[in-house]
């Protein structure tokens, strides 16, 4: 007699839970029915499957409301959400009537739905659909594609999350002395010692801040803004310590995002720039504090102190 194993049973919160150490990208799937019906829903099952042809797939909740288009639809489209589009991952997540009222998108192919300022766009001619249990797996063959080359929105154990460089690739202090040739009398000498730390302060910066879609000059505009609005640019340079023609440019890539606004002669925040001042700040101290982790109170009190001196 055949002696049948029982399998264990799962805790299917557990098991979620631990599924949720596996950190992924966060994508906004759209298509269109057949009968003009639009559906965009949030989802973190996106992955690459195949070059040639070049397939990628995603799954869904048989349940599901929007899954019954999905199944219909002659293409869809995956729109991966850059980091600042936390808000549109949240609206496409919840059940509402007109998930699209008010949203600027453009019809794709087969009219799936493609929206602006993504990571990266897929837009997919159904291909094939494979039965997952309680879900399907929706397998696409990739027609056309937009890389934007914005930093990505993720998702890690139920929180978003952001893309930072990890610290072990950034080179470590006293490496590639012999490119700086900061050696000898330099190698001591106040000056040059402060140029280096600011160098190595904003080589582990700068990434992270390209996560918020900025430079690090529009971050410092947003910043000095939000602190001296009205200001024009001959004086916003002041603050920038930048040449004009470097903050020009800032001020007009800020203005066409609607982050910053013309005031008369000068220029001030929108909401949404004030918004993202505050998450520059965010970002700042978090990277402060990580940075002088290993110093006391005082040493830092010290050291503000010699800073605030020197500034005169």
């Amino acid at each position: 007699m055949t002696e049948v194993m029982s399998k264990p049973a799962i805790d299917p919160k557990a098991f979620r839970r631990a599924l949720g150490n596996f950190a992924t990208g966060v994508t906004i799937i759209t298509a269109c029915a057949p009968d003009g019906t639009k559906v965009g829903v949030t989802a973190s099952s996106f992955n690459s499957l195949s070059m040639d042809p070049p397939l990628i797939l995603w799954s869904s909740m048989k349940t599901a409301r929007s899954c019954a288009v999905f199944e219909a639809a002659t293409h869809f489209a995956v729109n991966i959400l850059a980091s600042d589009q936390m808000e549109m991952s949240n609206h496409f997540a919840r059940q509402q009537e007109d998930k699209f009222a008010g949203v600027a998108h453009e019809d794709g192919l087969g009219g799936a739905p493609i929206f602006p300022n993504c990571a990266g766009r897929f837009q997919c001619e159904a291909y094939d659909r494979l039965d997952g249990g309680d879900h399907w797996i929706f397998v696409g063959r990739v027609i056309a594609f937009d890389d934007f080359g914005r930093s990505p929105l993720c998702f890690h154990r139920g929180s978003y999350a952001m893309v930072f460089n990890h610290p072990d690739t950034y080179p470590k202090a006293g490496q590639d002395i012999s490119q700086d040739a900061d050696q000898g009398r330099m190698d001591n000498h106040s000056f040059f010692l402060m140029l280096r730390a600011v160098r190595a302060y904003q080589d582990c910066y700068q990434p992270k801040l390209e996560t918020l879609g900025l430079s690090l000059i529009e971050a410092r505009t947003l910043l000095v803004l939000n602190d001296l609005p009205g200001v024009d640019a001959e004086d916003l340079v002041v603050h920038l310590h930048a040449p004009i023609t470097e903050a020009r440019v800032a001020l007009d890539n800020l203005s066409d995002r609607d982050l910053v606004t013309a005031k008369g002669s000068g220029y001030g925040l929108t909401v949404a720039g004030r918004a993202k001042a505050d998450q520059c700040w965010d970002l700042a101290e978090a990277h402060a504090k990580e940075t002088f982790e290993g110093f006391s109170a005082a040493e830092v009190d010290t050291f503000n102190t010699v800073l605030r001196h020197l500034i005169g």
